[in-house]
């Protein structure tokens, strides 16, 4: 028996360091070719890693500020991604908590009615999304990335069911002594669903950054674009087969953000596994 758990054991870690390998060494041939020179990009086969390594593939990125102003589209994207991601975190925190602790006719029906009507593709409301924006005068605006998705059903379907882990006896004994909703939300309930609530800021924020459907759509003003809109203007202007060290250069450049953010707050992704993790004691 012990045989058998230590083999499966061993196939498990097979299967991921396979999965793994498959993973990075495209990542580092990226990252490799971001470091080597035009000439070599032309004119060498497939190698892992460059025969010299150089930066000026970065820094004929970073210098064009006329065509390509990288990083204001950088810039940009770090103000619409962190702006959607805390007003998704407050407003998810607050449906939540009128789902699971306020009482009114109803309410169980209209989450899952809402909850039903998110898995219809985000696609079908691209043209009534647009008059929206187009009609409050959004178009060309951070609003238009900002607001849209504000009251996602995924990110309100994982916090109201941490909310749902949490003791509702709480509730009751600081009512006893005095407190009113708002109170027993931001002093207690807040501060239990705070790992969760740090979950939902990084899906939030990462899938604000990674979004491009919707700013190709909504912006037409070069030095406004996001970052993910800015690399397909890229492709046309370091498309071509000379300039592939440079578009690789500046597809790196707009995925450090999302990279530091994942390698400072990844430990909240174990903690928010546990649905009652802020309940220790």
């Amino acid at each position: 028996m012990a045989n058998r758990i230590d083999l499966s054991k061993y196939v498990a870690y097979l299967f991921l360091l396979i999965a793994c390998f498959l993973w990075v060494i495209p990542l580092i041939f990226g990252v490799s070719t971001s470091f080597r020179s035009q000439t070599e990009v032309v004119n060498v086969g497939f190698r892992l890693l460059p025969v010299n390594w150089v930066v000026e593939n970065y820094m004929g990125v970073l210098n064009n500020t006329s065509t390509a102003p990288i990083l204001k589209w950088l810039w940009n994207s770090i103000f619409i991604a962190t702006s959607h991601a805390v007003l998704v975190v407050g407003m998810v925190a607050i449906t939540a908590y009128g789902y699971t602790r306020l009482t009114f006719k109803g309410r169980d029906t209209l989450f899952f009615v809402l909850l039903a009507i998110s898995l219809f593709p985000g696609v079908v409301n691209l043209i009534p999304s647009y008059k929206i924006i187009d009609t409050l005068g959004w178009v060309n605006t951070p609003w238009a990335m900002i607001f849209p998705g504000l009251a996602g059903m995924g990110n309100l379907f994982l916090v109201r069911q941490f909310m749902l882990g949490i003791p509702k006896e709480l509730d009751e004994c600081a009512k006893i002594d005095g407190a009113n909703d708002f109170r027993i939300f931001y002093s207690i309930i807040l501060p239990l669903v705070r790992p969760v609530l740090i979950v939902v800021f990084l899906f939030s924020f990462t899938g604000s950054w990674n979004d491009f459907l919707w700013p190709v759509i909504v912006y037409t003003d070069v030095n406004k674009i996001p970052i993910t809109a800015g690399l397909l203007l890229l492709q046309d202007i370091y498309g071509n087969y000379r300039m592939i060290g440079q578009l690789m250069a500046s597809a790196l450049i707009a995925i450090i953000p999302t990279v530091l953010l994942f390698l400072f707050a990844q430990k909240h992704f174990v903690k928010s596994i546990n649905l009652n993790a802020g309940l220790k004691g």
